[in-house]
């Protein structure tokens, strides 16, 4: 009863930060992770686990919010898989997501064999990834709420779908060499428009449905997500079949404000065990986990951003670099499922969720809350006369 109380009055404290930063010109997701950055830690460790005796543990065990959790994290990605999946991959977007992704992910598996504690090889490995992921979805709810130019959003989205479909696909992988399931299960479910359609079936909801249906399965049974959504997505535009949303879009933006990104971002942030991790590294370890996975990652989207071209006239390279740090959900995503497999420790857990929060606040502590500005080209002189 007391874990149902906590929930309800943590989905109500979301929806009243939602409401009380928009009153002051912040976008929803800002807001939220404001309050996922500074409140929610705090209302763990003065009044949660000392007054209701509540661990984050006891908080995340329950069998109906786990359900819940993979159900929100399903109609999130998919609805954003559904908005930027695009078969004509702009050749910008991979000049910009190989230096973003190479440049973090080497400096991350330099901090996991120097720095840290030694670790088994696949932990080492999923630092470097996580010091390369970038969110999707925040990403793409950033832009959509500052009303970014749709093009120049494609072009990042699509560089961030590139990421961590890198990130997935290697971490994957690693997995597969020990296990060689956990590869071949998504990409088997991947496949399923194409058994669809050799049993002669076409109905687009069907289609839909099943999606949805596999990304719940795949989040709930710890299989990769991404993987999943982005290659059944493929299949079904080679079949030329429609994607139809469960709800509509102001239904599933509704859903996905007040209670999918809050959900996820409560799910990460009660499971911190603040004393532990801050006893278990020295300071040197701290500030390399808070500042390294930010400047490498600013470093590396600026070395991409200056090899591709500029998506519009006037476009500012500093502020799609900080853009494109965003980690949010994704990383939030990964954290769990590592520190769930015990392949990452509570004290790597806790910096790098930190860090993530952290990375994706830099673009509203940067003040880039308001539309930029699009030079419209000059007539010809020939056009004017």
């Amino acid at each position: 009863m007391m874990t149902l109380l906590f929930w309800l009055m943590a989905l109500g404290l979301f929806a009243v930060a939602t409401r009380i930063g928009c009153r002051f010109g912040l976008i929803p997701i800002v807001s939220q992770l404001l309050l996922a950055t500074f409140g929610l830690p705090l209302l763990m460790y003065f009044w949660i686990e000392p007054g209701w005796q509540l661990s984050g543990a006891q908080l995340v065990s329950p069998v109906w919010l786990k359900n819940l959790y993979s159900l929100a994290f399903a109609l999130l990605l998919g609805h954003i898989l559904s908005d930027v999946i695009d078969l004509r991959l702009d050749r910008q977007s991979v000049k910009i997501a190989l230096p973003s992704f190479v440049v973090p992910f080497a400096c991350g598996l330099a901090t996991a064999f120097w720095l840290l504690p030694p670790q088994p090889w696949i932990s080492s490995l999923a630092v470097g990834l996580l010091f390369a992921i970038t969110a999707i979805p925040v990403l793409y709810l950033y832009l959509r709420h500052i009303d970014y130019p749709p093009a120049a959003t494609r072009r990042l989205v699509q560089t961030a779908i590139l990421i961590d479909l890198a990130c997935w696909s290697l971490f994957g992988l690693a997995q597969g060499s020990l296990h060689l399931s956990s590869l071949l299960l998504p990409l088997a479910c991947a496949g399923v428009p194409l058994l669809l359609r050799l049993l002669g079936l076409r109905q687009p909801l069907l289609y839909s449905g099943g999606f949805f249906a596999l990304l719940v399965v795949a989040e709930h049974y710890r299989l990769n997500a991404l993987i999943v959504g982005i290659g059944y997505l493929l299949c079904m535009a080679a079949l030329k079949v429609p994607l139809r949303l469960p709800l509509d879009a102001a239904w599933m933006q509704g859903l996905q404000t007040y209670l999918a990104i809050p959900l996820i971002l409560t799910f990460g942030i009660v499971q911190i065990n603040v004393h532990s991790a801050m006893n278990s590294l020295d300071w040197v370890q701290l500030t390399a986990l808070l500042l390294l996975p930010i400047a490498s990652k600013l470093l590396g989207n600026w070395l991409g951003l200056g090899w591709a071209a500029a998506p519009f006239a006037g476009a500012s390279r500093w502020r799609e670099s900080v853009l494109l740090n965003i980690r949010g959900l994704s990383e939030i995503v990964f954290l769990n499922l590592l520190l769930q497999q015990q392949l990452i420790s509570p004290a790597l857990y806790f910096m790098l969720m930190l860090m993530g929060l952290i990375a994706t606040l830099l673009p509203a502590l940067a003040g880039f809350h308001r539309i930029p500005s699009i030079a419209v080209p000059a007539r010809s002189s020939s056009a004017n006369s």
